[in-house]
């Protein structure tokens, strides 16, 4: 277990996209902390250059929330206090870290204290659910780009050469690969994030569907909302001889299914922590010889009795390259399933859409469009199982999106081809 501070607790896991792109309980970041969806680092690498005692320093970038290197850094310790930094994050200049460890993170608590102390913009309130939605967002967005100009610096092993540093050298290794590429820096907030989610893959999450637990990688959606689960274990299967399960992401889905009785289950993924991921927690199910992770976008090869897919539910342009775990621009990933759905199934067969309608709560998509999707797409719709979400900010009456939130229902549509 990684401890940052006696007592503490490190923020929760980074979110995520893969093609599971799915359910986000949309809280503070993004509009989902607990969604998590995998995105490849860069293929170049960035570098970030500063002034330090006369001399011109450089190391390379990392964020795997896809943020340029700032541009303006200065190097500060122990010495610098909350308003002083809060003034400069503010102003766009990033805060090298040289002090102690503890007293960074400190100093970034006291830096968020400041964010939540900001007031509202006059007239958010008489905001509709649309205006309401792309308020928060600019809202998050400020304060991820604020409270992230609190940096730190690694060595080429990983190591945080500050005093009272915990070891994180096992930590990045899971996220940005084998050590021994020079130095780096990488903000303290992100290194939080890393930290949160080693300790979801570590423990896991327990899924009373299969009666064990999902070990979510960084990046990769961690099923922590049951909802969706439970509707693709208690629908009635049209065949248990073969199944496709989309955009796989940790394999919970398909996991669900072999152990449902399915006999053969193809799950898919384009990407590499994703498939990583879903073929680590099948073989630790035991589950390799019923259930095959490939790598293809969106469908596989041939067709199948049943063809699950659980895609990204607001139709929204993504911010970074972590927030493709919630938003889908245009419902590409939705439109393209739709599109192809009839071509993939067997006669018969039936295509399970797990979805939202929070985005229709939110003025970004209307139910007909939905239907009007499926219509062209040659699809008819079989039968609809709902349920209501259970999670905490459903009850949050402070939550600017607490109406949609509180009004929203997931699905699970059965299509057939027409």
């Amino acid at each position: 277990m990684i401890r940052v501070s006696q007592g503490g607790r490190s923020d929760p896991p980074a979110p995520s996209s893969s093609l599971r792109r799915v359910n986000a309980v949309m809280s503070n970041e993004a509009v989902s902390g607990e969604a998590t969806g995998a995105i490849a680092p860069p293929a170049e690498a960035s570098v970030i250059t500063w002034k330090e005692k006369g001399a011109e320093r450089s190391a390379r970038w990392r964020s795997e929330n896809g943020v340029p290197p700032p541009r303006r850094v200065t190097v500060a310790d122990d010495r610098m206090n909350a308003d002083a930094a809060w003034r400069l994050a503010c102003e766009g200049t990033a805060i090298l870290w040289r002090g102690d460890f503890q007293n960074a993170r400190q100093l970034l608590q006291a830096m968020a204290r400041r964010v939540e102390r900001k007031p509202a913009k006059k007239g958010a309130m008489l905001a509709s659910a649309t205006d309401a939605f792309h308020l928060h967002r600019q809202a998050q967005s400020q304060r991820s780009r604020t409270l992230g100009m609190l940096l730190l610096p690694f060595d080429a092993d990983y190591h945080i050469p500050l005093r009272r540093a915990p070891d994180v050298r096992e930590v990045c290794t899971e996220v940005w690969g084998p050590a021994g590429e020079g130095p780096s820096v990488a903000s303290l907030r992100e290194l939080l994030g890393l930290i949160g989610a080693h300790e979801w893959r570590r423990r896991g999450v327990e899924i009373p569907a299969i009666a064990d637990r999902i070990h979510p990688h960084y990046g990769v959606f961690s099923p922590v909302r049951g909802e969706y689960i439970g509707l693709v274990a208690n629908t009635p299967l049209p065949s248990q001889s073969l199944a496709f399960d989309i955009g796989t992401g940790t394999g919970v889905l398909a996991a669900v299914l072999a152990k449902r009785g399915v006999a053969k289950v193809i799950a898919t993924d384009s990407d590499p922590r994703a498939l990583t991921c879903a073929r680590e927690n099948i073989t630790r199910l035991g589950l390799d010889g019923r259930v095959d992770v490939v790598e293809a976008d969106l469908f596989p090869a041939g067709r199948a009795p049943l063809v699950v897919c659980n895609p990204p539910w607001v139709p929204a342009r993504p911010a970074s390259p972590l927030e493709h775990a919630i938003f889908d621009p245009e419902s590409r990933m939705l439109r393209a399933f739709t599109a192809g759905l009839a071509a993939h199934l067997e006669p018969g067969g039936e295509g399970w859409l797990i979805l939202s309608d929070f985005a229709e709560h939110l003025g970004l998509r209307k139910r007909a469009e939905l239907l009007a999707m499926f219509d062209a797409a040659g699809l008819t719709v079989l039968g609809r199982h709902d349920v209501r979400p259970t999670h905490k900010r459903v009850g949050d009456a402070f939550d600017p999106l607490h109406a949609a939130r509180a009004s929203e229902v997931t699905s699970l549509w059965r299509l057939g081809a027409k």
